[in-house]
């Protein structure tokens, strides 16, 4: 019996690494199988399935998306600090800029 496989790639990256590893799969395998099968959550213990997103070249997909030829199984961090925040304190930032700087035409 010949099992139909397809090649797809299971990505994850933190601050100062970036691991991108190929798996052969099974046709109808799914995107926690993939990831368990790449040998990924030994290599980096602190990716929790229940907590991690993950997603198919940038699109957000359940745990039980069937793969296709080629698609890339890309592992999220959590985000450690709200993009929103972000945003207010660089705002804040740039009006404090805007009335202590001076008049650089000069």
């Amino acid at each position: 019996m010949n099992e139909q496989r397809i090649k797809v790639e299971v990505a994850y990256a933190k601050a100062d690494i970036q691991v991108i590893l190929p798996v052969e799969v099974g046709v109808g395998t799914t995107v926690q199988t993939a990831v368990e099968q790449s040998g990924i959550l030994t290599r980096f213990p602190e990716i929790d399935l229940s907590k991690n997103r993950i997603g198919i070249f940038g699109k957000a997909v359940k745990p039980d998306y069937l793969l296709r030829e080629k698609d890339r199984v890309e592992i999220y961090r959590p985000l450690i600090a709200d993009p929103k925040e972000v945003r207010r304190q660089r705002a804040d930032a740039g009006k404090a800029m805007k009335k202590g700087g001076g008049d650089l035409s000069a």
